[in-house]
């Protein structure tokens, strides 16, 4: 049952990231325009969708998931901080402490991923990397 666990985990975990990322694709300019109110390049935006497409799937196949995991709990981390922390004018104060709090948690999940590895479902365990 644990091995089920493990791979229901990750892709608990990391779904939000692939659906972001592809998000982001498709609302490109606008992500832009999110990130500029916060005071973050645009340029950086390809960086953050690589991130969280790639992040997020090699955590669901479990393929260099300890990198991936600890990748996306800096991420995680970077992201609550920049973008939620110190929320911009007009937002819902109360709500950006929870989604701070969301990517902290987030955080915590990929780092106990780190620790542990993918399990038995996953190609790390294959290659003798879980």
């Amino acid at each position: 049952m644990n091995k089920f666990a493990d791979l229901i985990g990750r892709i608990l975990i990391a779904l939000i990231f692939v659906m972001a990322g592809m998000n982001k694709v498709m609302h490109y300019d606008a992500t832009v325009a999110d990130m500029a109110l916060h005071g973050i390049p645009g340029m950086l935006l390809p960086v953050v969708i690589f991130t969280e497409l790639v992040g997020g799937i090699l955590i669901i196949i479990g393929l260099q998931t300890r990198l991936a995991a600890l990748a996306l709990a800096g991420f995680s981390i970077v992201t609550g901080l920049l973008m939620h922390a110190v929320p911009v004018e007009g937002a819902d104060v109360v709500n950006e402490g929870i989604m701070l709090m969301k990517n902290l948690a987030m955080a915590g999940g990929f780092l106990f991923l780190f620790a542990n590895g993918a399990g038995p479902l996953s190609f790390d365990r294959k290659w003798g990397k879980a």
